[in-house]
């Protein structure tokens, strides 16, 4: 029968056997608990290309012809974005091609949301060709919605659904009623200057801004972004020196939703 002595070492190791315990309980909980919850799939998704989360919806350019329009790095016509703006690219009175004056108009949802059905309802959201594709040097106007690309080739089909809708798609004849906005210049942050190699001699003006022969190939030129606000005026006849090169040189503005050169394409 254990004695005074023995129950007190026997009551004092089991107190010590029960504090390790919820030390080391209180040890692990510290420091090799469960991991920490790692990023959701949301959390690590790269931001949208336009920080106001604007996108393409639906875009319309003239192509072809004698002439050759809607070449690389031209600005299309009509573009229109998830907000419900619009801009309209028209030829100036008196300009020289391929300068354009660029107006923003601006939709409400109810008439966006209109105009989107009504472009769906046409078969712009399906690619397919309406009109003669035997027909040499015709005037192609190309529409786009999403991933779809519709071709109408002119004159296209007498009383087709695409030609009758592509009224629709002109902003000049929009109600007021249903613009968010009076329209207004369309002045972008940037622009993309395009140049073109020359061999040719001759007076050549110095570029003033970063060398031309640094950007990458795209829309037809050498690409390089410019503030819209530093660049010299230009005409097409112009030509521009650069680290001893002589170049020609195009402005292309970026429209919503494109950040790169690689956009232009």
């Amino acid at each position: 029968m254990a004695g005074p002595y023995t129950r007190r070492v026997l009551s004092l190791a089991c107190a010590a056997v029960v504090s390790c315990t919820a030390l080391t309980a209180c040890g692990n909980s510290e420091t090799s608990g469960p991991p920490p919850p790692s990023p959701s799939p949301t959390a690590s998704r790269s931001a949208p290309t336009d920080p106001s989360g604007e996108r393409l919806a639906l875009r319309w350019r003239k192509t072809g012809g004698i002439a050759g329009i809607g070449g690389p790095g031209s600005v299309p016509e009509f573009s229109l974005y998830s907000s419900g703006r619009a801009i309209f690219a028209a030829e100036q009175p008196g300009g020289t091609p391929p300068d354009k004056e660029l107006t923003e108009y601006r939709l409400k949802p109810q008439a966006l949301r209109r105009l989107l059905d009504g472009a769906r309802a046409a078969g712009f959201d399906r690619s397919h060709t309406v009109g003669s594709d035997q027909i040499a040097d015709a005037v192609v106007t190309v529409v786009t919605m999403g991933d779809a690309t519709t071709r109408i080739i002119e004159p296209g089909w007498p009383g087709s659904g695409e030609g009758m809708f592509l009224k629709r798609l002109d902003p000049e004849g929009w109600p007021a009623d249903d613009q968010a906005a009076p329209p207004r210049p369309y002045t972008p942050e940037r622009t993309a200057v395009l140049a073109g190699e020359l061999t040719q001699g001759g007076t050549a003006r110095p570029w003033p801004l970063g060398p031309l022969g640094d950007g990458v190939r795209a829309a037809g030129g050498i690409c390089t972004l410019a503030p819209s606000a530093k660049l010299p005026e230009t005409r097409p006849a112009t030509k521009w020196s650069s680290e001893g090169e002589t170049y020609s040189v195009r402005l292309r503005p970026l429209l919503p939703a494109e950040r790169s050169c690689e956009d232009l394409a």
